[in-house]
């Protein structure tokens, strides 16, 4: 892989992992609009874990807290108090329909659906559902009163996010809003929702790496890219959202979804 490629998809990943666009979508197109070759799914999870440092880097001081009260209430067999703690629980709880997905569908979700016409179409509808969403919303929950539906409803949401085009933070932020959270609670929690996910999709994936192609300038510079964008991305997402709507990513995708079916009939 040219190396400016890997450093652009880098950078395209560390972006669209937390604006709620869909990375997928993005890595997918980008390739295809300038006829690159495919740079396979270990490639893509590579990227994926460059953003995973990011937010392990961004939210280490909340999951300190996390994990302390986590194994705490473990070993007390109690959370009572350990509000902290619960988190943790309900990160795993919703880290499961996720899991399911991928283990069912993902080879489905991976090969058909990998087409322009069906990113497209996924991510006009999930960016209706992002608007709907952040009209409805009442936004006066915070991660604080999180409860097991809550978590179920996180997780089931984030299970859709195996849709090319669908954004993994975008279906989860809609679904924080769909149960009232604030627009920055439900952002906040996406993001520490992606831990799980990514380091599962990286211990499934990296089987298939070798040593060499690890330790390649293109990948070494796709995660470093990945890593440094994604840290610009996660702290303007979580600013912006304390004052605006997401209008402005709803707007986004609806017209990259006109673009690519424009794109796709002239070529």
């Amino acid at each position: 892989m040219e190396i400016a490629q890997s450093i652009v998809l880098g950078i395209i990943q560390g972006i669209t992992e937390f604006f709620p666009v869909s990375s997928t979508a993005h890595l997918f197109l980008v390739p295809w609009i300038f006829s690159w070759q495919d740079q396979g799914l270990p490639f893509t999870v590579a990227l994926h874990v460059g953003s995973l440092f990011a937010i392990l880097y961004c939210f280490r001081e909340e999951l300190a807290l996390i994990i302390r009260d986590f194994f705490c209430g473990l070993r007390s067999f109690s959370f009572e108090g350990r509000q902290d703690g619960k988190i943790g629980v309900y990160l795993i709880i919703a880290t499961l329909p996720a899991v399911a997905a991928g283990f069912l569908f993902e080879r489905y979700a991976s090969g058909v659906l990998r087409d322009p016409v069906p990113v497209a179409a996924f991510l006009l509808g999930f960016g209706v559902l992002l608007y709907i969403s952040d009209r409805k919303t009442v936004a006066s929950k915070t991660l604080r009163d999180m409860n097991l539906a809550d978590a179920l409803f996180f997780g089931v949401a984030q299970a859709f996010a195996i849709l090319p085009g669908a954004s993994r933070a975008g279906v989860t932020i809609t679904g924080g809003l769909f149960r009232n959270y604030k627009r920055e609670e439900a952002a906040r929690f996406s993001f520490l929702l992606a831990i799980p996910v990514i380091v599962a999709a990286g211990v499934f994936e990296i089987r298939h790496l070798g040593y060499a192609e690890m330790f390649r300038w293109s990948f070494a510079l796709g995660v470093g890219t990945s890593f440094i964008s994604a840290l610009f991305a996660i702290r303007f997402v979580l600013d912006y959202v304390k004052t605006r709507s997401f209008t402005l990513f709803v707007v986004y995708r609806v017209v990259l979804s006109v673009v690519i079916i424009a794109v796709y009939l002239w070529v």
